[in-house]
């Protein structure tokens, strides 16, 4: 089947319903695609690109949102992971800092930053040389990949360097320190601009479309049939290979096909707190040593990310649940360092996320392995699991090349390492010239710089919104740091088909907002109508549904264990287009 590049990469309703007829038009004679993808999440949406760039004819399908599940609830980090160096995970550290170094430096500069840590002491004399030897390895394993390593070096700091650089830690918490980078991303946003890179390659991209079925010819999986949430209508989409990658869902998709050879994945749960930058003075982040494992205080903005917990989870994937418990475990470890502590009263948002973990015989699910599989159960289904955010290129090339080992025609090897996203490309030039930018556009250089933060050199497009409509200019309600432009253009080029798209994913409203997002669900709504042609009743169903969201993740988070706060959250149904 031959591939017409989306050369705009715009996934808005027009091209959603260009890539439905082509993804039916695969059941006639010679149609196929080579290649569909099923999860839309950072592997799924990684894959599709590395698929398409060689060539290959490729769809992808994700039942609800684009990065709707673990994909858009990290700690929003591209690391190599310092706690795997004590594991001696050697392999697996540098191939992390491998890409990560990649992403910063060539895949997506606009979207992903430098951010410092502190690695606290506690102990005089021979901590320092042990944790210092283990960062310098850390610093040193990043500069062997033939491109920038896109983060500065280490610095030793003593008791009162660390200090000047946290003064909110207490005195007598550690006795020095050392600094170190890694890097920062925006997970939902990097995945959301990733599948609109393969689009703009030929992917044929579709959200709200769920695989009820695979179809089978003998033994060989041939396809898969879908359900599009939008209408109900279902259709059957063949392919000469399928990739399942739906992460914590890997079990349940595997099942429809066979019981044999199957991966088996654990599901771990991770939940992080949100609180105002301004509740503690520090320039650096920290990376924290607990019981269990480590705790990130990450700075987000005019915000801090502090995370994470690590447990078993059993209970529903779509929507885990924070419980009093998780939030009082991440407070009661992070005020252990700091002068004034943080209560209840200064949490702003709460997410939690859940990680697909493969199975092993350690209950411990903290200690359970982050490499990743590839494997081929039946002919025509790949299954890729487990693995790190960080190395989703890795696991989405390993995933094509297995897909790819059997097909009659060569098919080149991966070039993704030489693709920058949309909005890669001139974004130094246009950081160059933001100032410029903002004269000509009317629009402040501080809202230029945060554009340009999150789209890029794309920047032009959400500004020419503006120009038509000087109101877009305006910032969302009870969300200064987001304009109504961008709600506009996340429903016109980036696929949002519902509210809770824009206020969770497109932006991070519903947890940067002490309201969650509230206040700007009308205006979100009217706009985001105006694009996707909703009814007065559709509008006020969306606008129902969130706010019964909020009260509902509230109310889970008051509970005190995994089992109420689940069935609090489970009070909300998901959204249904009204038909």
């Amino acid at each position: 089947m031959k591939s017409v590049p989306n050369t705009s990469g715009t996934l808005g309703p027009a091209a959603r319903e260009e890539s439905i007829a082509r993804l039916r038009a695969t059941s006639e004679p010679g149609k196929e695609l080579d290649i569909l993808i099923v999860g839309g999440g950072i592997v799924g949406t990684g894959a599709a690109l590395d698929a398409v760039t060689r060539g290959l004819s490729v769809g992808i399908v994700e039942a609800s949102d684009w990065a709707a599940g673990t994909s858009s609830r990290s700690s929003k980090l591209i690391h190599g992971g310092l706690r795997y160096l004590e594991m001696l995970d050697f392999g697996l550290v540098k191939e992390a800092l491998h890409e990560r170094g990649l992403i910063l430096s060539v895949l997506a500069p606009h979207l992903a930053r430098p951010v410092p840590f502190l690695y606290p002491l506690t102990k005089p004399f021979l901590e320092r040389p042990y944790v210092g030897a283990g960062i310098a390895l850390y610093d040193a394993m990043s500069i062997t990949g033939g491109h920038s390593r896109g983060v500065p070096f280490h610095k030793h700091l003593t008791r009162r360097g660390t200090l000047r650089a946290a003064p909110s830690l207490k005195d007598n918490a550690f006795v020095g320190s050392i600094r170190y980078y890694d890097g920062q991303v925006d997970d939902a946003k990097y995945a959301a601009n990733l599948v609109r890179t393969a689009a703009h390659y030929g992917a044929h991209a579709v959200n709200q479309m769920a695989v009820v079925d695979f179809l089978r010819e003998g033994e060989r999986v041939v396809g898969a049939k879908v359900v599009n949430h939008e209408d109900g209508t279902e259709f059957r989409i063949r392919a000469k290979q399928v990739i399942n990658a739906t992460g914590v869902w890997t079990d349940e998709t595997q099942a429809m096909v066979t019981d044999r050879g199957q991966l088996k994945v654990r599901v771990s749960k991770g939940i992080h707190l949100v609180v105002p930058r301004d509740r503690f003075q520090s320039t650096v982040g920290l990376i924290l040593r607990t019981e269990k494992s480590v705790l990130f205080v990450i700075p987000w903005g005019r915000h801090w990310i502090i995370g994470t917990t690590d447990t078993a989870w059993n209970l529903d994937k779509a929507h885990p649940a924070a419980s009093s418990k998780d939030i009082d475990y991440i407070l009661d470890h992070v005020n252990e360092v700091l002068k004034r502590p943080l209560t209840r009263e200064d949490v702003e948002g709460v997410y939690a996320g859940l990680r697909p973990l493969l199975a092993g015989e350690n209950d411990s699910t903290a200690k359970l392995s982050r490499e990743h599989v590839v494997a081929h159960p039946v002919p025509g289904l790949v299954v890729v699991a487990g693995g790190k955010w960080t190395t989703y290129r890795i696991m989405a090339k390993d995933a094509v090349d297995e897909a790819t080992r059997t097909m009659d025609e060569r098919v080149p090897p991966s070039c993704t390492e030489t693709i920058p996203l949309l909005g890669a490309s001139g974004f130094k030039a246009a950081w160059n010239r933001r100032n410029r930018t903002a004269e000509e556009s009317g629009v402040h250089v501080a809202r230029v710089e945060h554009l340009l933060n999150r789209y890029g050199s794309m920047t032009p497009e959400v500004l020419a919104l503006i120009q038509e409509r000087p109101e877009l200019a305006e910032p969302l309600p009870g969300a200064d740091d987001y304009l109504q432009a961008e709600a506009v253009y996340a429903a016109t080029h980036e696929g949002a088909r519902h509210v809770h798209d824009v206020l969770t994913r497109r932006t991070r409203i519903s947890i940067e907002a002490w309201d969650r997002g509230v206040s700007a669900v009308p205006v979100v709504a009217k706009l985001m109508g105006e694009v996707l042609g909703w009814s007065d009743v559709q509008r006020e169903s969306e606008i129902k549904h969130y706010i019964a969201r909020v009260e509902a993740e509230r109310l889970s988070q008051q509970q005190p264990d995994d089992e109420s706060a689940d069935a609090a959250r489970m009070g909300v149904d998901d959204i249904v287009p009204l038909r």
